[in-house]
């Protein structure tokens, strides 16, 4: 179709589309799904081949945010049955996230949850980088803790940290609806901060929370604005106890169609499949590995995610193979664009530079959703992998037990999922 022909060659120019075409994205029909798929991976390939990049998270902080993002099962008010805990050590974040780069991740993303931090949080993070990279020096860190202050940003840079993540998560007009106890603008300016101090940009959205596709074409435009050097994609899991626990908006052709757009209006950047890909995409994850070229691995924040060794035979099996550590994540163009940031790539929006990129999307403190939960037992949920489908009871009633609260990993005494 038109459409696709004129967004494939914009993709590999790495131009721009028009609003209007990434609106038709997220129109297409049903029918044109793996037309569009097909289309946005010709992109994905054009820029990052076939390597899929892993990424890990370690929740340094679990619970307790006085923040009130209503996606959030760390909010303010939340009734979600997660695991609460105050910082690990440096030692326990280091050994958490040793599991996690056994497994094949690249990168890994601490995350603590609360507004933002302080200036002796900062210090405790500073020493969970050094334990982490004593123990293994190439590895990327990227750092999710709320809203930044000044000179934090520098002082993270400056202790090894590689990114920050910090998720817009929808379009400035309906921010308010989400959250009231920080504004779009604070999210904006904690970006720049980190942009600012070099630190690789990581900014990216959630869909299902009930926006318009105008919402979403808005925040992703505005992501290429501000200059975001990986974008992750999450997909709303309705936590029982939040705001948003009845939204179950997706279907897993509406997350490809919502991928494909975020490829097309950002052909160069990581774009990631985050928060949610279990549970919404499904038997379909497969093919969102067409159009975005990383995922976490394992476990998300507060919820379980898909077996580590699943994600990695997923990925063989679609004829991937996952990037390797020594190999640069972004195209070379972005690095020798001299507009560079962080060990990924610089400023300049979706389009712009870098050698090594990162990316993340957590689910607190100014990230993205991590989860879903079950009225399960911990001992039941070790192990197990998200339903593979999203319905209903006889009553109607909304099934939460197709997702499973996070029981293992960092913060208890059970292995990580990886």
């Amino acid at each position: 179709m038109d459409l696709l022909d004129t967004l494939t060659a914009k993709g590999l120019r790495r131009e721009t589309p028009t609003r209007e075409e990434a609106l038709a994205v997220l129109a297409t029909t049903d029918d044109e799904l793996l037309d569009v798929v097909a289309a946005a991976g010709r992109v994905r390939r054009q820029w990052f081949g076939r390597r899929v990049k892993l990424n890990y998270l370690v929740n340094l902080k679990s619970g307790l945010c006085p923040e009130d993002c209503n996606y959030c099962s760390q909010r303010l008010g939340s009734k979600a049955e997660i695991l609460k805990y105050t910082w690990l050590k440096p030692e326990q974040a280091a050994e958490a996230a040793a599991a996690g780069l056994a497994g094949g991740a690249k990168r890994v993303c601490l995350v603590a949850s609360g507004r933002g931090p302080t200036d002796r949080d900062i210090d405790r993070v500073a020493d969970t980088i050094a334990a982490i990279k004593d123990a293994n020096e190439a590895v990327e860190v990227c750092a999710c803790l709320g809203l930044l202050s000044d000179n934090q940003a520098e002082r993270l840079k400056a202790a090894g940290a590689d990114a920050y993540n910090h998720n817009l998560n929808t379009s400035e007009a309906t921010y308010g609806d989400i959250t009231t106890t920080h504004t779009y603008a604070d999210r904006v300016d904690t970006v720049s901060k980190a942009h600012g101090a070099g630190l690789s940009a990581c900014s990216g959205l959630i869909a299902g929370m009930g926006e318009t596709d105008e919402d979403l074409v808005d925040v992703v435009f505005a992501l290429r604005e501000i200059g975001s050097d990986s974008v992750p994609v999450n997909f709303l899991i309705p936590f029982e106890g939040t705001p948003l626990a009845k939204e179950w908006n997706l279907t897993p052709q509406r997350c490809l169609r919502i991928l494909a757009m975020v490829r097309f209006v950002c052909p160069d950047v990581e774009v990631r499949i985050a928060g949610g890909r279990e549970v919404h995409l499904r038997s379909m994850q497969p093919l969102g590995l067409h159009i975005a070229n990383s995922i976490f691995l394992g476990d998300y924040l507060t919820s379980e995610g898909q077996a580590g060794q699943t994600d990695l035979d997923m990925i063989a099996d679609a004829g991937f193979e996952v990037e390797g550590a020594g190999e640069p994540t972004l195209p070379r163009h972005r690095s020798e664009a001299g507009l560079g940031g962080g060990c990924g790539t610089g400023g300049g929006g979706c389009g712009s530079s870098a050698d090594a990129e990162q990316a993340h999307a957590c689910g607190t403190g100014g990230c993205g959703p991590c989860g879903g939960h079950t009225d399960a037992p911990a001992e039941t949920a070790v192990g197990a992998s998200v339903g593979s489908s999203v319905g209903t009871h006889e009553n109607d009633e909304v099934r939460s037990d197709l997702v499973r609260v996070r029981r293992r990993g960092a913060g208890t005494e059970l292995a990580p999922n990886a």
